[in-house]
């Protein structure tokens, strides 16, 4: 049962952005036991204002070697095409899957995904959430409002939006080493407060309707539902960071779908 809680203060996050830009690369992996030739490919690409961030690396394992003028089609017939691991297919989106019977889908980072944010950061520990089949993933760019720490983005243009921050604890405090938990951060008003802002744009006081803290499996959620502009955000932390997910629609969207928005909102978890 979720816990009500009420109050105001304040909390500095001091932010700073680190963006690579990696290019595609292409590998051929020749086994030497089948004699077939086989193809992976990593693609890592940080977009610009209006770029698509896809991320499919960490395919490669260690015997891959750079191979220049190698066909790629062998005799083999299918063992001869690239390799392809699943949910990478033609036409699906990584970590995404199949419609449920009510035509629900639930999305799980890939744990190939990079997004460290820095070199020396450990894994993104990954998150899942469900949507209605409708709701596509959209590009991420780095001149969004939460800057490089926007891990994902998933809309509607029928229903509403969301995003998901995953941003290193370091960022804000220095003694929360790798095990943090959303309680050692702060209460849920410190949290919104503090955050809030990276996540609307705007000063929240005023505009948080409600706040409640939920557990699933040990973990903590802050839930908070703020108007104006209408945002369900969750917070929580896992590993060495914050995570931040926030579902929001226009006003219209809000009264026609906020049943689904709210239950989008209510899904999430760090896994």
């Amino acid at each position: 049962m979720g816990t009500m809680f009420t109050g105001c203060s304040s909390f500095s996050w001091t932010s700073y952005h680190q963006q690579t830009f990696p290019c595609h690369i292409l590998l051929a992996h020749s086994s030497l036991e089948t004699g077939i030739s086989r193809a992976k490919t990593s693609a890592s690409c940080s977009g610009n204002g209006d770029g698509e961030t896809k991320d499919f690396s960490g395919f490669f394992n260690r015997r891959s070697v750079l191979v220049s003028g190698v066909s790629l089609v062998s005799s083999a017939g299918e063992e001869g095409l690239a390799v392809v691991k699943q949910g990478l297919l033609a036409g699906r989106i990584p970590g995404l899957s199949e419609p449920d019977e009510q035509g629900w889908r639930t999305y799980r980072r890939p744990d190939e995904k990079s997004g460290g944010h820095g070199v020396g950061w450990s894994p993104i520990i990954p998150y899942v959430f469900s949507v209605p089949q409708d709701w596509k993933e959209v590009p991420v760019s780095i001149a969004d409002l939460g800057g490089t720490e926007i891990d994902l983005r998933f809309g509607s243009p029928k229903e509403g939006s969301l995003f998901v921050i995953v941003a290193p604890v370091l960022r804000f405090a220095d003694n929360l080493g790798d095990d943090a938990t959303i309680e050692k951060i702060g209460p849920p008003e410190k949290v919104i407060n503090a955050f809030g802002p990276e996540v609307i744009g705007e000063n929240v006081e005023g505009k948080v309707l409600n706040m409640k803290v939920t557990e699933y499996s040990g973990r903590k959620y802050y839930q908070f539902e703020l108007e104006p502009p209408h945002a369900l955000i969750t917070a929580t932390a896992a590993g060495n960071r914050l995570y931040l997910f926030n579902v929001t629609g226009s006003g219209l969207q809000w009264k026609r779908h906020y049943k689904e928005l709210k239950r989008i909102a209510d899904s999430f978890r760090v896994v």
